[in-house]
């Protein structure tokens, strides 16, 4: 599975944006996805995950209520809807895709996206 994502960009505090991942190769076996985020000299965190069938999600504290995770299968895509930024979620942004293999757990991830916001 290989994972593109875009979206990303310098936006004011307050303001929106939405990261893309496109996922192509065995898209079939992926079971879960998700979004973290890392900044210098800190370990990468989790910032959503969705389910393959994008029937459960769960969220960072620190973005409940301002993200929103989705996904659209037909396309092969997740989304991470942003809202209501703040300077602290500047970071790089990467997805993250685990699947199934014959009986092998696997995960792949993108090269990511930079968000910078400013106050």
């Amino acid at each position: 599975v290989q994972l593109v994502e875009s979206g990303g960009g310098l936006v004011q505090a307050g303001g929106s944006l939405r990261l893309s991942c496109i996922a192509s190769g065995s898209t079939f076996s992926i079971n879960a996805m998700g979004w973290y985020r890392q900044t210098p000299g800190k370990q990468r965190e989790l910032v959503a995950v969705i389910t393959s069938g994008g029937g459960r999600t769960n969220y960072a504290d620190s973005v409940k209520g301002r993200f929103t995770i989705s996904r659209d299968n037909a396309k092969d895509t997740m989304y991470l809807q942003m809202n209501s930024l703040k300077p602290e979620d500047t970071a790089m942004y990467f997805c993250n895709a685990r699947y199934q293999i014959l009986l092998s757990q696997r995960e792949s991830w993108g090269q990511g996206t930079q968000v910078t916001v400013s106050s």
